[in-house]
């Protein structure tokens, strides 16, 4: 391995961990998930949005002027796509069993639903592939001498880390609470999904 490409790595990985850490409608979908169906699910929650990242990174990183113009077109199609379904997602957080009723139906909700769910949610942020276009180009030295490989790799591994640290912290907190505490959780959760969803509904308007 190059060490050449270690401090662009260490970089990349800061600009994945700075964008998913911010509390969002991931994160709290995340922490809602984890605590109603276990870590495994909140975890394949996270890493949809960190696969998400990376991908919205090679095309920030590789320039592919195509896509990103076709992205930023249909800023607005992604958006009011993205609200419905954080509407929906509240809606089925609101309506949603217990995890033990959930457990005994039928296994509560599967990891690659959970995965392809926050994938679709961050894929329909276009604005997210400015960001990362933005901070490519402030590493476009670095890329003289290493594949953007590297950057994308970076992105990926910053973002996963993020949501394996959260996850793990609220595993924890998930086996002090009782049933009706989560019931509870579950409900502010809806309500605060429903409130990012008519956010970005009024960014539309």
């Amino acid at each position: 391995m190059d060490t050449s490409v270690i401090p662009l790595f260490l970089k990349s990985a800061l600009i994945g961990l700075s964008i998913a850490a911010p509390v969002g409608p991931i994160g709290l979908l995340c922490i809602q998930r984890t605590l109603d169906h276990g870590p495994r699910v909140g975890l394949a929650t996270g890493l949809g949005a960190a696969v998400a990242d990376a991908m919205y990174g090679a095309i920030g990183a590789f320039g592919v002027t195509a896509v990103i113009t076709l992205l930023t077109g249909a800023r607005s199609a992604l958006a009011l796509g993205g609200a419905l379904f954080l509407l929906w997602l509240a809606w089925s957080a609101w309506h949603g069993s217990d995890p033990k009723q959930a457990a005994a139906a039928k296994g509560g909700i599967r990891g690659w639903h959970a995965f392809g769910g926050t994938f679709l949610l961050t894929m329909s942020n276009p604005a997210t592939i400015l960001s990362f276009v933005a901070v490519f180009s402030s590493l476009a030295g670095g890329m003289a001498t290493a594949s953007p490989a590297w950057m994308i790799a970076g992105v990926f591994v910053g973002s996963a880390v993020w949501w394996f640290v959260l996850v793990g912290m609220v595993g924890r907190l998930r086996e002090r609470l009782q049933t009706a505490h989560l019931r509870w959780i579950r409900r502010a959760s809806a309500l605060l999904l429903a409130a990012f969803a008519g956010y970005q509904l009024l960014t539309l308007i």
